[in-house]
C-alpha cells in the first residue's frame, strides 16, 4: 500500500535570494517534511502536486537561513548577569542594555546590582581599553565591595578581573604569585586581572560558577534561540563546549523539541585534557547527533585576544610595548590533536588570533597530514585576525580554511590602530579580500557574546570595514555586498561540513530560511546591518521575532 505523500505548503515572497546560482532568484518555494521540494515561479512548484499556498511572506525577502560559523550558548546563559559593555547591545528578551562608558559607571552599575542580591556579583562584556588603556585593578572592584565576591569578565572571555575577596578565597593574594596570566603590581600581589582559562578557572566557584562559563544549561540554550531568531539565524556553533554527559543530554531534549528553532553544532573544546582523549570523546559524541544536534568536532584554542594583549603576534609585537601573549596549548598538544583527528575523521577548529598563533597552527597542520593524509579535512582557522597574505596562501595549500572575526573593525578597529597593532598592520587585519582572491574558503562570524549574534551586521563589516569612529581600516580587504552574504550562509555551512544541507535555498536542502524585510542585495552597502529580520523557518516550522 501507498504511502500517504506528507502535505506541501508553498511559501509566496516578494523575493527570494536563493545563494544558488542556477536559480538565484524566486517568488515561490515547496517545503515538504522540512525540506526543500523546489524553488522558482508558482508554475515552477505546483507540479509537486496538491498544496497549501502559504502568502504569509509575500511582503518579504527571503534568503537561506544564517550560519553563524562561530559563536557560543554563554552568549544566552551570561544575560542572566551583569551587562558591561561599552556599546549598547539587545537582550534575549529584545530589550536594549546601555552601554557603560567609564570605570565608575561599571563600579556603580555592578554596586546597584550587589545591592538587589545577597552572594557573588558577576559583570560581562566588559573591556577597559576603552577607557584609555588603563587596565582594571582589584582596588577598582573593591570599590563595590570588600566584603563579598565582585568579578567582571572582559568581552572576548579571556580575562576576569576579580576584587580582594575573590584573591584571597583562592590562595592568591600574597607575594610569589609567579604565573604569566597573573600581573603583578608594585606591591608584588596581584592586580586581580586573570588571563587565560587556567587562571580564570581558580576563580570561578568563589563567582557561583562552578562549571564555568562555557557551560550550557538549559535556560541559557533557550536563551541563545531567541537572539538567534532575532538575527535570522537557523543553524549556529557553541564553538568550544564542555559536552560533559548532562549536558549533552539537555542538548539533546531541547534541540529535539518541536517549538526550538536552532540548529545547534558545538565543538568539544580540548583545553586541559590530553589530545588523544579528546579525539576519542569526540568520536564517541558522533554516535548521538541528530539533524538539529550535531557533534563531533573539536576546539583548539592557541592563544588569547589582541585587545586583552594576550594574543601571540610576531615581530615587532605590540604597538604599545605590551609583553607577548599566552600561548593556551602547547605546540606538541596541537600537532597531536590534529594528527589523531585526522586519523579519526574528525574536524579541529582552532583558535588563533594573532599571527605568531596562525604561524604554528599552520606548522601544527604539516607536520599532522604528513603523519596522516587525509583528504577535504575542513580544518578550520577561527578569527585569523593577522593572517598576513603568505600565511593564507599556506591555509590554502594545506586545505584549511578561515572564519574571520569581521566585527573587530567596528568594535576594536579604532585601539588596534591607535593602541595594539599600530596603524599599518591594523589596515589588514580580518583580510577577507586577500582570502578570496588566494581562494581560501571562508566565512565570517560574530564570536557572540563577545560581539552581538547578527549575521547582517557581521556582512556589513566585511563589506565597509568602518571602525565605530567612521574610520575606513583598509579599503583594500573590503569585499562586494554578494560574498559577504555568501560568507554567512554557504560559507559558513561549509565550514561545519553542513553546506550539501543548508546554506542555500534549492532542491533538497533543509527548509531553512531567514525572513527579511528589505532585500539586502538591493540596499546600498552602507544600509546592509539595518535590514531588519521578520525571523526565521526552521525546517518548514516558522518563528517571529517579536
Amino acid at each position: 500500500m501507498t504511502a500517504t505523500p506528507a502535505p506541501t505548503t508553498v511559501y509566496a515572497a516578494r523575493k527570494i535570494v536563493t545563494m544558488n546560482p542556477s536559480r538565484p532568484e524566486a517568488t515561490h518555494v515547496a517545503v515538504r517534511d522540512g525540506r526543500i521540494l523546489g524553488v522558482g515561479a508558482l508554475d515552477d512548484v505546483r507540479g509537486w502536486g496538491p498544496h497549501v499556498l502559504d502568502t504569509r511572506f509575500a511582503d518579504q525577502v527571503l534568503m537561506p537561513g544564517f550560519v553563524e560559523g562561530h559563536s557560543h550558548i554563554m552568549a544566552g546563559f551570561m544575560w542572566r548577569f551583569v551587562y558591561c559593555g561599552w556599546f549598547d547591545a539587545r537582550d534575549p528578551d529584545g530589550v536594549l542594555r546601555p552601554g557603560l562608558k567609564s570605570m565608575d559607571a561599571v563600579v556603580a552599575t555592578l554596586a546597584q546590582a550587589a545591592a538587589g542580591h545577597d552572594g557573588p556579583v558577576l559583570g560581562w562584556g566588559f573591556d577597559p581599553i576603552y577607557f584609555g588603556g588603563a587596565r582594571c585593578t582589584r582596588q577598582d572592584l573593591d570599590r563595590v565591595s570588600e566584603a563579598r565576591a565582585i568579578g567582571v569578565l572582559h568581552g572576548s572571555g579571556h580575562i576576569l578581573n576579580v576584587n580582594s575577596v575573590v584573591l584571597k578565597a583562592a590562595g592568591l593574594l600574597r607575594e610569589g604569585v609567579d604565573h604569566p596570566g597573573v600581573p603583578l603590581g608594585a606591591d608584588r600581589l596581584p592586580k586581580g586581572e586573570m588571563k587565560g582559562p587556567e587562571m580564570m578557572a581558580l576563580l570561578f566557584p568563589s563567582l557561583g560558577l562552578p562549571r564555568g562559563f562555557l557551560y550550557a544549561d538549559e535556560p541559557g540554550i533557550r536563551a541563545y534561540g531567541r537572539l538567534a531568531v532575532q538575527a535570522g539565524v537557523t543553524t549556529a556553533t557553541d564553538l568550544a563546549a564542555a559536552l560533559v554527559d548532562d549536558e549533552v543530554e539537555t542538548m539533546l531534549r531541547i534541540t529535539g523539541e518541536a517549538d526550538f528553532p536552532l540548529r545547534l553544532v558545538p565543538a568539544l573544546r580540548m583545553s586541559g585534557k590530553p589530545p588523544g582523549a579528546v579525539v576519542e570523546r569526540a568520536v564517541s559524541l558522533r554516535e548521538h547527533s541528530t539533524d538539529m544536534l550535531r557533534l563531533g568536532a573539536i576546539k583548539v584554542t592557541a592563544d588569547g585576544s589582541i585587545q586583552g594583549f594576550s594574543a601571540r603576534v610576531q615581530w615587532p609585537g605590540y604597538f604599545n610595548g605590551a609583553p607577548n601573549g599566552l600561548w593556551y596549548a602547547a605546540p606538541e598538544a596541537i600537532r597531536t590533536c590534529y594528527t589523531e583527528a585526522l586519523k579519526a575523521g574528525v574536524q579541529v577548529h582552532t583558535h588563533t588570533n594573532g599571527d605568531e598563533a596562525i604561524e604554528l597552527a599552520l606548522d601544527c597542520m604539516a607536520a599532522a597530514l604528513q603523519a596522516a593524509p587525509r583528504a577535504d579535512h575542513r580544518f578550520m582557522l577561527q578569527h585569523v585576525q593577522l593572517a598576513s597574505a603568505a600565511q593564507l596562501r599556506r591555509t590554502k595549500a594545506l586545505g584549511m580554511g578561515v572564519n574571520l572575526f569581521a566585527n573587530h573593525h567596528f568594535y576594536w578597529g579604532d585601539q588596534h590602530r591607535a593602541i595594539t597593532m599600530g596603524p599599518e598592520r591594523a589596515e589588514r587585519m580580518n583580510a577577507c579580500a586577500t582570502a578570496l582572491r588566494e581562494g581560501v574558503p571562508m566565512s565570517i562570524h560574530c564570536d557572540a557574546p563577545v560581539t552581538p549574534l547578527g549575521p547582517l551586521f557581521t556582512a556589513w563589516c566585511a563589506v565597509n570595514r568602518l571602525t565605530a569612529s567612521g574610520h575606513v581600516l583598509g579599503a583594500h580587504e573590503c569585499i562586494p555586498v554578494a560574498d559577504a552574504l555568501h560568507a554567512i550562509t554557504l560559507g559558513a555551512a561549509w565550514t561545519l561540513g553542513l553546506d550539501g544541507e543548508v546554506g542555500s535555498i534549492e532542491c533538497g536542502k533543509r527548509a531553512d530560511f531567514c525572513v527579511l524585510e528589505e532585500d539586502p542585495t538591493a540596499v546600498e552597502p552602507e544600509r546592509l546591518k539595518d535590514v531588519r529580520v521578520w525571523g526565521t523557518v526552521q525546517g518548514g516550522r516558522v518563528f517571529a521575532a517579536a
